[in-house]
């Protein structure tokens, strides 16, 4: 009787650690690729052309990114979950295990570095200026001087603008929605914030040949891939997929798709870059 109840008690432990094991297998995050597991990916939900949530589908240039690596690293399109990553969580996102990757126009700086690691990078941009397309007085920001200027509070765009040009009448809004929509209606002279960005709200069908971005960038932004600090295997995974999808052709269908309506054309001499020198 004492054998047999050690005898149970050793197969429901085998047991219980098997079942387990399924449990882990099963649910997202394994960092070496998609056999029967899912990945959840940052990206953003408010930025057109880049990162879109449009009822239950996404779309934009980082979607399409996104689902390429994903499916470089195993993943079918019904194992990746896209979660949204705001500007000002998106570490904590990595840190906390909530996502696994984030592509959502994430510049590489030395101080995110500290937290996070990079893949990439995938895309160089540049702060601009968006302006309607009739407008011909203003190629730069020296000439903004006595014109209003929208942008979003808190941004590296708004603060660099404040620091270099005060004489800009800077105003700034909660979204850059919000900037587009005034400039349009002629309330605002100018927004500003990456090439890109400006470029997926000129390429909007309520924008087309109405808003038109300046093409001067005065600064260089570096996309990154995020994903959690110290995880290289996972790191050079996502820059080999970088790699090939700018190889064969993919990196500027995707560009020419999500933001080629705009007109925009990226700076031909920064890209595309050279994944894995984050």
């Amino acid at each position: 009787m004492h054998y047999r109840r050690i005898g149970l008690a050793v197969g429901a432990a085998v047991m219980s650690l098997a079942l387990s094991a399924c449990v882990a297998g099963g649910s997202g995050g394994s960092s070496s690729g998609g056999t029967g597991g899912t990945i959840t990916i940052g990206i953003k939900y408010d930025q057109p052309g880049l990162g879109q949530q449009v009822g239950s589908e996404y779309k934009g240039f980082d979607v399409d990114v996104a689902r390429y690596v994903a499916k470089e690293l195993g993943y079918q399109a019904n194992q990746i979950k896209f979660m949204e990553a705001p500007s000002a969580q998106r570490e904590t996102l990595i840190q906390s295990g909530q996502v696994q990757l984030i592509f959502a126009t994430y510049s590489i700086t030395d101080a995110r570095k500290e937290k996070v690691d990079f893949a990439g990078p995938y895309f160089i941009a540049g702060q601009d200026i968006l302006v309607q397309s009739s407008r011909t007085d203003i190629n730069g920001p020296a000439d903004l001087k006595g014109h209003k200027l929208c942008s979003v509070v808190g941004s590296t765009s708004a603060k660099k603008i404040k620091d270099q040009y005060p004489e800009v009448q800077l105003q700034e809004v909660d979204t850059y929605s919000k900037c587009a929509e005034a400039v349009a209606a002629g309330s605002m002279d100018a927004m500003t914030t990456d090439d890109i960005i400006l470029a997926g709200y000129a390429a909007q069908d309520q924008y087309k040949g109405k808003l038109k971005v300046i093409g001067h960038p005065f600064t260089q932004e570096r996309y990154g891939v995020g994903l959690k600090k110290g995880d290289t295997a996972l790191q050079t995974k996502v820059n080999d997929a970088l790699t090939k999808m700018i190889n064969d052709g993919s990196w500027q269908k995707f560009l020419d798709a999500n933001v080629g309506a705009s007109g925009y054309q990226p700076n031909k001499e920064l890209n595309p870059p050279k994944p894995g020198t984050a």
